[in-house]
């Protein structure tokens, strides 16, 4: 059987097979001189002549895969690498031979294609068998790389972790060494060194307001050491961390409480000791006690340790901030520890507005006395500028022009702390009148003083109230602005904080008041019986008043005359007296007999006055004028002026004698026209209006002798006591009692 040689991509039969790679095959098998076949002819071949053709074929195709294994030279150490390239010149050097025409024969062709097929299948075998190891030597390498890193990642990790631990025990060691430190300065400063100073002769000028509110700093430092101190754990045991946060936690609302008092007086001790520094010898003299006191210590100056409190107060956050940077979250006490510094944060804030408040009010509340001249001087174009802006924004408020700020919270607590003020006030006038003429000490300690200390603490509020006024017109002239300049946002910020700091103090200071004042004698009685203590206390006066003139009646047994107008002494032995006065006739005539000078006592002095000055003092004897003050009666119709009134109730009084007021013209007066009357001095009037009909007090209306009335000036009118009489035993009577409002 004849077998059709193949054709390979289309070359032509009839070429020789040894052409198909010339680089590939060195040297071409030999030829067998065989009659090719015909390619038509498909018969299976027949005879051992056949059977012989198959097997030389069979052997030339041996040969050639070997001769191809030969000259390829595949050996399994070369490289996968090499075996393709020279693949890759055979199927190069067969397209160049197809390309000059060469053909293959049949038996050549078909043998060095089964060869080239077989050989390319073992080398892509044995290539793809070295890419799997090689690709498992990779993974391993890559694995053990891993692991590597890995090891190297957790040791980086652990010694992160043990450089945090080691930064947080050193922090915490920090803290609470500092605290121990910090405390036991400023124990040395508030008794060592203050105990010196206070021996320094003379005594320093508020030495003990340099060293306010240090023992509450003290106290609430040394409960927190006290605190940590009782748990018994070391800083390396996690527990202590969490008692640390703990107690400085329970301690925050005394840690602010205290500090920010601290702080805000220590601009007075920084004032304090630039005022011991003027003065260079008790400067001098301090700084000494100050080395003596604490020799380990290099301290030239008191500030050096009432400044730590200060400074002691910021430093919590850092360092427990610091703690909570070197502290993982597992950790049991980070909640805690994070809600601890977030505390100290807010505490330090709260702190500075609190300070920052009582800067201003304490700029703003003063009460300047200033002369013309000074307010003159305090003139510039800026304030010109200022206060007339300010005008125009209050008129343009009251004429409607310009819509005014309205905050209803505060003119609520505006007008009660006015009305608390008037109250106040009248009632201090009240008191002070009736202690002016009765001397009641015990009043005078009970209720005066509260009422003037009370007194003096309004000023504050009302110097506050004003200046936010001031501000709120400069507010609102700038508040519509879009952007503001550093200035305005001053005039801004001005505002905001003394508006807000009357809302938040004023209620408390209007409570205050209203406390101090239900907290006199008087609150804590029944209207009755109030009425009745106070109807005692006036008829206690009234014994002693009577009690006065009766004593005064018999020392003065001689006539009383009353000094006219001024006298001036001018020899020896006279008396220099003024006009109005009282004094006792001794004798009408000097030493010479000379009847123009007399010898008077003025109630201890004695000397001669000019008879001609003196003028019988008239007593009133019966149905005396009652005092130019009017009184309102028991039984008189209609309110009284007081809030309560008392149930008409008969009054029995025991009988006693009444002090009188009365009032005496002291200079001649000639009546001028129809609404005046004419009066000589020492005469008794009748006062019926102390002003006349347009309010002007320099004019009063009388009632002289004869029921003639009308107007004279009022300092030519003097109040003198009379003589006693029989005090009426109703209450109706007491209306002529007369006293002053």
């Amino acid at each position: 059987m004849r077998f059709s040689p193949p054709v390979l991509h289309g070359i032509p039969p009839n070429r020789d097979a040894h052409q198909v790679s010339r680089r590939a095959q060195p040297a071409a098998p030999p030829r067998l001189g065989l009659t090719p076949r015909d390619p038509s002819d498909l018969s299976r071949p027949g005879g051992a002549a056949q059977e012989e053709e198959v097997d030389l074929f069979k052997d030339e195709e041996e040969d050639e895969d070997e001769d191809l294994d030969l000259y390829l030279g595949l050996d399994s150490s070369r490289s996968v690498k090499s075996l393709g390239a020279k693949l890759s010149d055979t199927r190069i050097s067969t397209v160049e031979e197809e390309e000059d025409g060469v053909w293959l024969s049949p038996r050549t062709s078909q043998g060095d294609g089964a060869g080239v097929s077989e050989g390319h299948g073992e080398v892509q075998k044995r290539s793809a068998e070295e890419e799997e190891e090689e690709e498992e030597e990779e993974v391993d390498r890559t694995r053990g790389r891993g692991d590597e890193e890995e090891k190297e990642k957790e040791e980086e990790v652990a010694a992160a972790r043990e450089r945090a631990a080691q930064r947080q025990m050193l922090a915490i060691e920090e803290l609470v060494h500092t605290e121990r430190n910090y405390l036991r300065l400023l124990q040395v400063a508030s008794v060592t060194i203050r105990s010196n100073l206070q021996k320094i002769q003379p005594p320093l000028a508020g030495l003990s307001s340099m060293f306010l509110h240090v023992e509450e700093v003290m106290d609430v430092s040394s409960r927190l050491l006290s605190l940590l101190d009782q748990k018994l754990v070391k800083p390396g045991d996690p527990q202590y961390l969490q008692t640390l946060c703990d107690s400085f936690l329970s301690l925050s609302s005394d840690i602010e409480e205290y500090y920010k008092e601290y702080l805000a007086n220590y601009n007075q001790v920084t004032n304090l000791e630039n005022v011991y520094k003027q003065k260079e010898a008790l400067w001098c003299e301090i700084v000494k006690v100050i080395k003596d006191s604490a020799p380990e210590v290099n301290a030239t100056s008191l500030s050096f340790f009432l400044v730590m409190p200060v400074q002691r107060i910021a430093r919590y956050p850092l360092l427990l901030q610091t703690i909570h940077k070197h502290t993982e979250p597992a950790h049991p006490a980070y909640a805690r520890l994070e809600e601890a510094a977030h505390t100290a944060i807010a505490l330090n804030w709260r702190i500075n507005e609190y300070k920052r408040f009582r800067e201003v009010a304490d700029k703003y509340k003063k009460t300047e006395t200033l002369s013309i001249k000074d307010k003159i001087n305090r003139l510039n174009s800026h304030s010109i500028a200022k206060k007339t802006a300010r005008l125009s924004q209050f008129i343009k408020h009251e004429t409607g022009m310009a819509p005014k700020l309205v905050d209803e919270e505060f003119d609520a607590l505006e007008m009660f702390f006015y009305l608390l003020e008037k109250g106040i006030l009248e009632l201090h006038d009240n008191v002070e009148a009736y202690l002016h003429h009765l001397q009641e000490k015990r009043m005078r300690s009970l209720i005066y003083k509260p009422l003037c200390s009370l007194r003096d603490l309004l000023a504050g509020p009302r110097n506050l109230i004003r200046k936010r006024l001031d501000k709120l017109l400069d507010y609102e002239m700038i508040e519509a602005r879009p952007n503001l300049n550093y200035e305005e946002q001053a005039i801004a910020s001005t505002y905001k904080t003394i508006n807000t700091l009357l809302l938040n103090e004023l209620p408390q200071f209007n409570g205050l008041a209203l406390g101090m004042m239900w907290s006199l004698p008087h609150s804590s009685l029944e209207p009755g019986a109030f009425w009745e203590w106070v109807e005692h206390a006036v008829l206690e006066g009234a014994r002693n008043l009577e009690h006065v003139c009766c004593t005064v009646e018999e020392t003065l047994s001689s006539p009383i005359v009353q000094v006219t107008g001024a006298v001036v002494g001018t020899r020896d032995l006279d008396l220099s007296l003024g006009r109005g006065e009282l004094v006792a006739i001794v004798s009408p005539a000097d030493s010479r007999g000379d009847k123009k000078r007399w010898l008077v006592d003025a109630g201890g002095p004695r000397g001669y006055v000019p008879s001609s000055k003196l003028i019988r003092y008239h007593q009133a004897v019966e149905d005396p004028p009652p005092s130019p003050h009017l009184m309102l009666p028991v039984d008189r119709a209609g309110p009284r002026r007081h809030s309560y009134s008392p149930e008409t109730r008969t009054l029995t009084l025991p009988a006693m004698s009444r002090p009188c007021i009365q009032v005496f013209v002291s200079y001649d007066f000639t009546a001028r026209g129809v609404r005046e009357v004419s009066v000589r001095a020492g005469e008794p009037v009748r006062v019926l209006e102390s002003h006349d009909k347009g309010g002007n007090s320099q004019w009063s209306l009388v009632e002289a002798a004869h029921g003639r009335r009308g107007y004279v000036p009022s300092n030519y009118l003097v109040h003198m006591p009379t003589t006693p009489i029989g005090l009426p035993t109703t209450p109706g009577a007491m209306s002529g009692y007369a006293t002053y409002r």
